[in-house]
Protein backbone atom coordinates (compact mmCIF):
# COMPACT_ATOMS: atom_id res chain seq x y z
CA UNK A 1 0.00 0.00 0.00
CA UNK A 2 0.61 3.35 -1.06
CA UNK A 3 1.98 5.74 2.11
CA UNK A 4 1.23 9.51 1.77
CA UNK A 5 4.80 10.59 0.29
CA UNK A 6 2.33 10.14 -3.33
CA UNK A 7 1.48 13.43 -2.38
CA UNK A 8 4.82 14.88 -3.69
CA UNK A 9 4.02 13.10 -6.99
CA UNK A 10 1.01 14.48 -7.63
CA UNK A 11 2.29 17.86 -6.52
CA UNK A 12 0.32 18.91 -4.12
CA UNK A 13 0.20 22.43 -2.85
CA UNK A 14 -1.77 21.74 0.15
CA UNK A 15 -3.04 25.38 0.43
CA UNK A 16 -4.97 26.72 3.35
CA UNK A 17 -8.51 27.64 2.74
CA UNK A 18 -11.87 28.38 4.76
CA UNK A 19 -15.19 26.44 3.77
CA UNK A 20 -18.58 26.32 4.72
CA UNK A 21 -19.38 23.10 6.32
CA UNK A 22 -23.06 21.47 6.99
CA UNK A 23 -25.46 19.38 4.96
CA UNK A 24 -25.13 20.97 1.01
CA UNK A 25 -26.83 19.21 -1.83
CA UNK A 26 -25.99 19.57 -5.43
CA UNK A 27 -23.58 22.63 -5.08
CA UNK A 28 -21.26 23.07 -8.06
CA UNK A 29 -18.15 25.45 -8.17
CA UNK A 30 -14.47 26.18 -8.82
CA UNK A 31 -13.33 26.30 -5.41
CA UNK A 32 -11.36 28.98 -3.28
CA UNK A 33 -12.92 31.19 -5.90
CA UNK A 34 -9.43 31.59 -7.84
CA UNK A 35 -11.33 30.62 -11.16
CA UNK A 36 -8.42 28.12 -12.00
CA UNK A 37 -4.41 28.32 -11.87
CA UNK A 38 -3.65 26.15 -15.19
CA UNK A 39 -4.69 27.06 -18.61
CA UNK A 40 -5.91 23.41 -19.70
CA UNK A 41 -9.48 22.44 -20.59
CA UNK A 42 -11.99 22.71 -17.55
CA UNK A 43 -13.38 19.63 -16.45
CA UNK A 44 -15.96 18.62 -14.64
CA UNK A 45 -15.63 16.41 -11.62
CA UNK A 46 -18.82 15.28 -9.21
CA UNK A 47 -17.93 14.52 -5.28
CA UNK A 48 -20.85 12.13 -3.62
CA UNK A 49 -20.42 11.91 0.11
CA UNK A 50 -22.16 10.47 3.18
CA UNK A 51 -21.79 13.85 4.78
CA UNK A 52 -24.25 13.97 7.90
CA UNK A 53 -25.43 17.50 8.78
CA UNK A 54 -23.40 19.34 11.44
CA UNK A 55 -20.36 16.95 11.01
CA UNK A 56 -17.45 19.38 10.83
CA UNK A 57 -15.06 16.34 9.61
CA UNK A 58 -16.67 16.95 5.88
CA UNK A 59 -15.30 20.55 5.84
CA UNK A 60 -11.85 19.42 5.35
CA UNK A 61 -12.59 17.23 2.63
CA UNK A 62 -13.95 19.81 0.68
CA UNK A 63 -12.12 22.46 1.42
CA UNK A 64 -9.12 20.34 -0.01
CA UNK A 65 -11.36 19.19 -2.73
CA UNK A 66 -12.28 23.33 -3.27
CA UNK A 67 -8.56 24.16 -3.28
CA UNK A 68 -7.52 21.29 -5.38
CA UNK A 69 -10.57 22.34 -8.03
CA UNK A 70 -9.33 25.71 -8.21
CA UNK A 71 -5.63 24.94 -8.70
CA UNK A 72 -6.17 22.51 -11.46
CA UNK A 73 -9.22 24.48 -13.21
CA UNK A 74 -11.93 22.10 -12.55
CA UNK A 75 -15.77 22.61 -11.58
CA UNK A 76 -16.07 20.45 -8.84
CA UNK A 77 -19.95 19.47 -7.82
CA UNK A 78 -20.35 18.13 -4.68
CA UNK A 79 -23.10 16.59 -3.37
CA UNK A 80 -23.83 14.65 -0.27
CA UNK A 81 -26.61 12.30 0.91
CA UNK A 82 -26.83 11.20 4.79
CA UNK A 83 -28.98 7.94 3.62
CA UNK A 84 -27.06 5.64 1.10
CA UNK A 85 -30.32 5.91 -1.20
CA UNK A 86 -29.68 9.32 -1.36
CA UNK A 87 -25.64 8.69 -2.41
CA UNK A 88 -26.95 6.46 -4.66
CA UNK A 89 -29.29 8.98 -6.72
CA UNK A 90 -26.49 11.81 -6.26
CA UNK A 91 -23.90 9.28 -8.15
CA UNK A 92 -26.65 8.34 -10.34
CA UNK A 93 -27.68 12.25 -11.30
CA UNK A 94 -23.39 12.87 -11.53
CA UNK A 95 -23.49 9.67 -15.09
CA UNK A 96 -26.80 11.34 -16.20
CA UNK A 97 -24.83 14.61 -16.07
CA UNK A 98 -21.86 13.38 -17.76
CA UNK A 99 -19.21 14.55 -15.66
CA UNK A 100 -15.65 13.76 -16.25
CA UNK A 101 -14.98 12.06 -13.25
CA UNK A 102 -16.99 10.81 -9.95
CA UNK A 103 -14.72 10.94 -6.26
CA UNK A 104 -17.47 8.84 -4.02
CA UNK A 105 -16.92 7.46 -0.55
CA UNK A 106 -18.13 4.04 -0.28
CA UNK A 107 -19.58 3.98 3.79
CA UNK A 108 -22.59 1.94 2.90
CA UNK A 109 -20.73 0.42 0.26
CA UNK A 110 -23.32 -2.45 -0.98
CA UNK A 111 -25.85 0.48 -1.49
CA UNK A 112 -24.11 2.50 -3.46
CA UNK A 113 -21.08 0.67 -4.39
CA UNK A 114 -23.34 -0.48 -7.70
CA UNK A 115 -24.36 3.17 -8.62
CA UNK A 116 -20.40 4.31 -8.45
CA UNK A 117 -20.05 0.31 -11.09
CA UNK A 118 -22.54 2.18 -12.96
CA UNK A 119 -20.28 5.41 -13.50
CA UNK A 120 -17.29 2.99 -13.93
CA UNK A 121 -19.72 0.93 -16.94
CA UNK A 122 -20.86 4.24 -18.80
CA UNK A 123 -16.58 5.36 -18.95
CA UNK A 124 -16.23 7.87 -16.03
CA UNK A 125 -13.01 7.40 -14.07
CA UNK A 126 -13.75 6.85 -10.55
CA UNK A 127 -12.01 7.33 -7.05
CA UNK A 128 -13.68 6.41 -3.98
CA UNK A 129 -12.13 8.00 -1.18
CA UNK A 130 -12.79 8.10 2.97
CA UNK A 131 -14.44 4.93 3.26
CA UNK A 132 -14.23 1.64 1.12
CA UNK A 133 -11.06 0.27 1.49
CA UNK A 134 -11.18 -3.01 1.20
CA UNK A 135 -14.56 -2.77 -1.64
CA UNK A 136 -13.58 -0.18 -4.12
CA UNK A 137 -11.91 -2.55 -6.44
CA UNK A 138 -15.35 -4.78 -6.83
CA UNK A 139 -17.39 -1.61 -7.88
CA UNK A 140 -15.09 -0.53 -10.53
CA UNK A 141 -12.96 2.91 -8.46
CA UNK A 142 -9.30 3.11 -9.41
CA UNK A 143 -7.87 4.49 -6.56
CA UNK A 144 -8.59 4.88 -2.87
CA UNK A 145 -7.61 7.75 -0.70
CA UNK A 146 -7.96 7.57 3.40
CA UNK A 147 -7.38 5.90 6.33
CA UNK A 148 -7.30 1.70 7.33
CA UNK A 149 -9.43 1.99 9.97
CA UNK A 150 -8.69 -1.44 11.44
CA UNK A 151 -5.13 -0.57 11.87
CA UNK A 152 -6.06 3.11 13.55
CA UNK A 153 -8.26 1.48 15.74
CA UNK A 154 -5.62 -0.81 16.88
CA UNK A 155 -3.34 2.13 17.02
CA UNK A 156 -5.88 4.22 18.94
CA UNK A 157 -6.41 0.83 21.32
CA UNK A 158 -3.00 0.89 22.27
CA UNK A 159 -2.66 4.32 23.18
CA UNK A 160 -5.23 4.15 25.50
CA UNK A 161 -3.85 0.84 27.21
CA UNK A 162 -0.52 2.65 27.41
CA UNK A 163 -2.74 5.83 29.19
CA UNK A 164 -3.76 2.92 32.24
CA UNK A 165 -7.22 2.44 30.74
CA UNK A 166 -9.51 -0.69 32.60
CA UNK A 167 -12.17 -0.17 30.45
CA UNK A 168 -13.00 1.93 27.16
CA UNK A 169 -16.30 3.18 25.86
CA UNK A 170 -16.44 2.92 21.87
CA UNK A 171 -19.37 5.82 20.66
CA UNK A 172 -20.53 4.62 17.50
CA UNK A 173 -22.82 7.88 15.87
CA UNK A 174 -24.07 5.94 12.74
CA UNK A 175 -24.93 1.88 13.01
CA UNK A 176 -23.49 0.12 9.97
CA UNK A 177 -20.77 2.72 9.07
CA UNK A 178 -18.10 -0.12 7.65
CA UNK A 179 -15.26 2.23 9.18
CA UNK A 180 -16.80 3.50 12.39
CA UNK A 181 -17.71 -0.17 12.85
CA UNK A 182 -13.69 -1.13 11.76
CA UNK A 183 -12.42 1.75 14.20
CA UNK A 184 -14.21 0.44 17.42
CA UNK A 185 -13.07 -3.39 16.51
CA UNK A 186 -9.48 -2.13 15.94
CA UNK A 187 -9.70 -0.45 19.51
CA UNK A 188 -10.85 -4.10 20.82
CA UNK A 189 -7.97 -5.81 19.07
CA UNK A 190 -5.58 -4.55 21.01
CA UNK A 191 -7.60 -3.39 23.80
CA UNK A 192 -10.18 -6.10 24.42
CA UNK A 193 -12.13 -4.22 27.59
CA UNK A 194 -13.92 -2.20 24.96
CA UNK A 195 -17.31 -1.99 24.83
CA UNK A 196 -19.45 -0.43 22.04
CA UNK A 197 -22.28 2.17 22.63
CA UNK A 198 -24.31 3.07 19.80
CA UNK A 199 -26.07 6.79 19.22
CA UNK A 200 -28.23 8.91 17.33
CA UNK A 201 -25.43 11.10 15.70
CA UNK A 202 -27.99 13.94 14.13
CA UNK A 203 -28.94 14.45 17.90
CA UNK A 204 -26.44 15.59 20.04
CA UNK A 205 -28.64 16.25 23.03
CA UNK A 206 -29.13 12.45 22.38
CA UNK A 207 -25.78 11.88 21.98
CA UNK A 208 -24.36 13.63 25.67
CA UNK A 209 -27.72 11.83 27.30
CA UNK A 210 -26.90 8.87 25.91
CA UNK A 211 -22.97 8.86 27.18
CA UNK A 212 -24.09 10.51 30.22
CA UNK A 213 -26.18 7.96 31.31
CA UNK A 214 -23.57 4.64 30.40
CA UNK A 215 -21.27 6.75 32.65
CA UNK A 216 -23.43 6.86 35.60
CA UNK A 217 -24.48 2.96 35.07
CA UNK A 218 -20.81 2.08 34.67
CA UNK A 219 -18.22 3.37 36.21
CA UNK A 220 -16.03 1.11 35.90
CA UNK A 221 -15.36 2.80 32.13
CA UNK A 222 -11.92 5.05 32.47
CA UNK A 223 -11.69 6.30 29.22
CA UNK A 224 -13.93 7.29 26.45
CA UNK A 225 -13.19 7.19 22.64
CA UNK A 226 -15.46 8.94 20.11
CA UNK A 227 -14.92 8.33 16.64
CA UNK A 228 -15.39 11.79 15.07
CA UNK A 229 -14.63 15.64 16.88
CA UNK A 230 -18.38 16.90 17.73
CA UNK A 231 -18.83 13.87 19.38
CA UNK A 232 -15.81 13.86 21.15
CA UNK A 233 -16.85 17.14 22.67
CA UNK A 234 -20.22 15.97 23.22
CA UNK A 235 -18.60 13.51 25.61
CA UNK A 236 -16.63 15.59 27.57
CA UNK A 237 -19.85 17.61 28.50
CA UNK A 238 -21.11 13.79 28.84
CA UNK A 239 -18.49 13.21 31.85
CA UNK A 240 -19.29 16.42 33.38
CA UNK A 241 -22.87 15.55 33.71
CA UNK A 242 -22.16 12.28 34.55
CA UNK A 243 -19.61 13.44 37.44
CA UNK A 244 -16.84 10.86 35.57
CA UNK A 245 -13.47 10.96 35.79
CA UNK A 246 -13.05 9.29 32.44
CA UNK A 247 -10.80 10.91 29.88
CA UNK A 248 -12.03 11.51 26.18
CA UNK A 249 -9.93 10.31 23.10
CA UNK A 250 -11.33 10.92 19.40
CA UNK A 251 -10.69 10.45 15.79
CA UNK A 252 -10.90 12.97 13.73
CA UNK A 253 -10.36 16.75 14.36
CA UNK A 254 -11.65 20.08 14.24
CA UNK A 255 -10.50 23.33 15.53
CA UNK A 256 -12.16 23.14 18.63
CA UNK A 257 -11.41 19.43 19.75
CA UNK A 258 -7.45 21.17 18.28
CA UNK A 259 -8.32 23.25 21.21
CA UNK A 260 -9.03 20.60 23.90
CA UNK A 261 -6.08 18.66 22.84
CA UNK A 262 -4.28 21.74 23.56
CA UNK A 263 -5.74 22.34 26.78
CA UNK A 264 -5.66 19.03 28.21
CA UNK A 265 -9.28 17.68 27.56
CA UNK A 266 -8.96 15.65 24.92
CA UNK A 267 -6.11 12.82 25.14
CA UNK A 268 -5.74 12.31 21.55
CA UNK A 269 -6.74 12.31 18.10
CA UNK A 270 -6.37 9.82 15.36
CA UNK A 271 -6.18 11.91 11.98
CA UNK A 272 -6.94 10.43 8.78
CA UNK A 273 -6.00 13.62 7.46
CA UNK A 274 -9.48 14.42 5.33
CA UNK A 275 -8.15 17.60 3.69
CA UNK A 276 -5.76 15.49 1.75
CA UNK A 277 -8.55 12.97 0.86
CA UNK A 278 -10.47 15.98 -0.85
CA UNK A 279 -7.46 17.11 -2.33
CA UNK A 280 -6.02 13.92 -3.98
CA UNK A 281 -8.96 12.63 -5.41
CA UNK A 282 -9.59 16.16 -7.47
CA UNK A 283 -5.81 16.01 -8.22
CA UNK A 284 -5.88 12.47 -9.29
CA UNK A 285 -8.48 12.75 -11.44
CA UNK A 286 -7.38 15.74 -13.34
CA UNK A 287 -4.24 13.96 -13.52
CA UNK A 288 -5.81 10.88 -15.09
CA UNK A 289 -8.12 13.13 -17.39
CA UNK A 290 -5.03 16.10 -18.83
CA UNK A 291 -2.33 13.39 -18.80
CA UNK A 292 -3.56 9.98 -18.56
CA UNK A 293 -1.95 8.89 -15.35
CA UNK A 294 -2.31 5.54 -13.93
CA UNK A 295 -4.92 5.79 -11.18
CA UNK A 296 -4.47 2.23 -10.25
CA UNK A 297 -1.85 0.31 -9.41
CA UNK A 298 0.81 -0.49 -6.06
CA UNK A 299 -2.78 -0.66 -3.83
CA UNK A 300 -4.35 1.95 -1.93
CA UNK A 301 -3.02 5.32 -0.67
CA UNK A 302 -3.31 6.04 2.75
CA UNK A 303 -3.80 9.18 4.77
CA UNK A 304 -3.00 8.15 8.00
CA UNK A 305 -3.33 7.31 11.07
CA UNK A 306 -1.11 10.42 12.18
CA UNK A 307 -1.82 10.96 16.37
CA UNK A 308 -2.03 14.66 17.25
CA UNK A 309 -1.39 15.57 20.64
CA UNK A 310 0.17 17.42 23.37
CA UNK A 311 3.37 16.88 21.52
CA UNK A 312 2.54 17.90 17.89
CA UNK A 313 -0.92 20.14 19.01
CA UNK A 314 0.78 23.80 18.91
CA UNK A 315 1.77 23.48 15.27
CA UNK A 316 -1.35 21.80 14.42
CA UNK A 317 -4.12 23.60 15.75
CA UNK A 318 -2.87 26.97 13.39
CA UNK A 319 -3.84 24.56 10.46
CA UNK A 320 -6.91 23.56 12.07
CA UNK A 321 -8.06 26.86 12.18
CA UNK A 322 -7.05 27.45 8.42
CA UNK A 323 -9.42 23.93 8.27
CA UNK A 324 -6.89 21.82 6.55
CA UNK A 325 -5.96 19.68 9.60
Amino acid sequence: MRTLAVVAVLGLGLAACSSQGGAQQEQGGGGGGTGGAVDTERFTIAMVTHEQPGDTFWDRIRAGAEDAAAAHNVELRYSNGAQAPEQATLVQNAIDSQVDGLAVTLAQVEQVGPAAKAAADAGIPVVAFNAGKDEYERFGAEMYFGSDETIAGQAAGQRLADDGAQKVLCVVQEQGHVALEARCAGVAATFPSTENIYVQGTDLPSVRSTIGAKLQEDPAITHVIALGAPFALTALESVADAGSQARVATFDLNVDAARAIQEGRILFAVDQQPYVQGYMSVASLWLNLTNGNDLGGGGPVLTGPSFVDSTNIDQIVDYAQNNTR
